[in-house]
């Protein structure tokens, strides 16, 4: 049994809710139609189909594009040794889909970090609050619209005593220069 053959019984469980599956360099990807029923899809998963390990959750944001978010759950079955990727996809005005914790207590945190950094909601979350940034934290600083400068904010008593830049971060700067200002790419002139 390999992970085209379990991801051919999974579509053939849920019919149409579940895409054909594609391979591409050896990875089975398949899109659930209704992000409403992707706890159940986990569960069926899971339970008859022995992917009983999530490696991860990630989203991607589509901006410009409706839906606009894309939530890729990575599956893995120790048994088996398959891998599965299952996609859903949300959009902006609803923002919302069922956690998944009542499968996997894993997804607990990767939940959480999707909420903190792309403000995406888990409904039924055992505890859904921030997981890197504190609460009271106004922006969601993986969405694409987040300028990579940073937006300024006024926490008082929270993180600090005076407006803080809340530049960009590693992943959008290069090492060097004399500050984050001159690290990002976006404001940093072509060299010529």
């Amino acid at each position: 049994m390999n992970a085209l053959d379990l991801a051919k019984q999974l579509q053939a469980r849920f019919g149409n809710l579940i895409s054909e599956p594609t391979e591409f360099r050896g990875e089975v990807t398949v899109t659930v139609a209704d992000a409403e029923r992707i706890a159940e899809v986990c569960d069926a998963a899971k339970r008859d189909l022995g992917f009983d390990f999530l490696l991860d959750i990630t989203s991607i944001d589509n901006y410009g594009d409706d839906p606009r978010w894309t939530l890729v759950y990575h599956l893995y079955g120790l048994g088996h040794r398959c891998h599965l990727r299952l996609k859903t996809h949300v959009s902006e005005e609803k923002s919302e889909l069922p956690t998944v914790t009542g499968v996997w207590r894993t997804a607990d945190w990767h939940e959480r970090e999707i909420y903190d950094m792309m403000g995406i909601r888990f409904r039924g979350h055992p505890d859904l609050r921030r997981i890197l940034m504190w609460e009271g934290y106004p922006y969601f600083p993986l969405r694409k619209d987040f300028p990579l400068a940073g937006k300024p904010s006024e926490v008082p008593e929270v993180a600090f005593t005076e407006a803080a830049p809340l530049e960009g971060g590693p992943f959008v700067t290069l090492p060097g220069g004399r500050d984050a200002i001159e690290r990002e790419p976006r404001v940093r002139t072509p060299e010529t």
